[in-house]
């Protein structure tokens, strides 16, 4: 390995130091070149002085913007310098020369529509700012994941190649698969069902899901990045949300604490929800949305996006940046409907966070006859479910789980306007590359 520190590691007190990154803006003052180099940490100036060291301040006039250096100088504390040191070269080498003109300005706050960005994915990746989300996004998994690994969930992998989908077959992708039709998958919910069945428990995946969606909107992609949940031995769904209550809570309180640079390019002042989630029914949330808003959703079994945001400025103006909204009507066959003594719905909840929802999930149906009636009632096509009937049928406990679409939460916690700059190589309708 080339052996440098980050830009971060910097000690004001060490004799010399070595870093390498991309030259991210060049000041040239006459007998005085300021170089900012990047790497993935943050930025760091160095001061070339003509009379200082003659031979390097040659070489650095033909510095190019994007150009990848390496250095070895003598920190010096500084004001002025990013981070509060700069240093005082006494190796310059340029390890690779960048193309010039960029097609994407790196170094100064050029308004770029986002489909160019998308198109130059390479450079936009370099900017500080797009580097502070996928860092942010870094942290707000890792953290989530710390959570449930320290609860005892089990880290799984189902298949992201699928004979159906547990969804509808309007939003499957198609794939060939060796003499056969299948499809990329939609969830991993019958899987994680067929292992609460198995006795697993508790588990969790951060995987992958494909939606064969036309859509044209700031809040859907293709393929979505997914974190799901499931655990067993339940009371009622009550449970389900208390999970996910607890660690999206720890998660963003680790955010909040431990990725103040991230935030801070970002221009976020992010607010650890510490009070309990609103826990509201499907038609509380309709009736908010007529008496406070006048606003009905078009689908009365849904509600639609500005349905979302109007019910997220009403909590969040009492202090809830995050809700839950339970008891959606004709829901899918594993969803746990007509519970005696219950007036939902159902038993199936969304979370709803900054005006945006970010999961759905409930309990679960683990009583394969009631199910089997269900899926008759809705014209399920059962043999494509065989699988999964006869993995319940040989004793199932009370179950549930949600999935919690990852794109959409980094979206909501970098106050990003389109879910697209959360994900390093987005897919839509459109985009198939790079």
């Amino acid at each position: 390995m080339i052996e440098r520190i980050h830009t971060s590691e910097v000690d004001p007190d060490a004799d010399e130091v070595a870093i390498a990154g991309h030259v991210h803006e060049i000041r040239d003052l006459g007998g005085l070149v300021f170089l900012i180099v990047r790497d993935r940490e943050g930025l760091i100036q160095i001061v070339f002085k003509e009379e200082r060291e003659p031979e390097l301040f040659e070489a650095v006039q033909d510095a190019g913007s994007e150009d990848v250096v390496r250095i070895v100088g003598e920190p010096l504390e500084s004001d002025q310098a990013p981070g509060g040191v700069e240093l005082a070269p006494t190796e310059y080498e340029v390890l690779d020369e960048a193309n010039s003109p960029l097609p994407l300005e790196i170094s100064k706050d050029v308004d770029v529509d986002l489909s160019t960005r998308l198109d130059n994915r390479a450079l936009d990746l370099r900017k500080p700012e797009t580097l502070a989300v996928f860092s942010l996004r870094s942290k707000l998994m890792t953290a989530m994941e710390d959570w449930f690994d320290e609860e005892g969930f089990v880290d799984i992998k189902t298949p992201l190649i699928s004979k159906g989908g547990a969804e509808g077959g309007a939003e499957l992708f198609p794939i060939l698969y060796y003499d056969r039709d299948a499809f990329l998958s939609q969830s991993p919910q019958l899987y994680k069902q067929i292992l609460m069945a198995a006795g697993y428990e508790a588990v969790y995946e951060t995987g992958t899901a494909f939606r064969a969606e036309d859509f044209a909107t700031s809040r859907h992609v293709s393929e979505i990045a997914m974190f799901d949940v499931e655990l067993a031995y339940i009371d009622d769904h009550h449970d389900v949300m208390d999970v996910q209550e607890e660690s999206l809570r720890h998660a963003i309180r680790a955010v909040a604490e431990g990725a103040e640079r991230e935030l801070d390019l970002l221009d976020v002042d992010l607010q650890v929800p510490e009070e309990d989630f609103p826990r509201i029914t499907f038609d509380e949330a309709l009736d908010l949305l007529e008496t406070e808003f006048g606003h009905f959703p078009e689908d009365p079994t849904d509600l639609d996006t500005k349905g979302e945001k109007l019910l997220g400025e009403h909590f969040a103006e009492q202090g809830h940046p995050a809700f839950f909204v339970v008891g959606y009507p004709d829901e899918k066959f594993y969803y746990m409907q007509d519970v005696e003594g219950d007036e939902i719905a159902s038993r199936k909840f969304d979370l709803i966070y900054e005006g945006q929802e970010l999961s759905s999930g409930g309990q679960r149906e683990h009583d394969v006859d009631r199910m089997v009636e269900v899926m008759e009632e809705e014209g399920v096509e059962q043999a494509n479910f065989e699988f999964y009937i006869e993995a319940l049928s040989f004793g199932t406990p009370p179950h549930g789980g949600y999935g919690l679409g990852i794109d959409r939460l980094v979206q909501q916690v970098a106050d990003l306007d389109n879910i697209k700059e959360a994900i390093m190589f987005p897919r839509d309708p459109n985009r198939l590359e790079p």
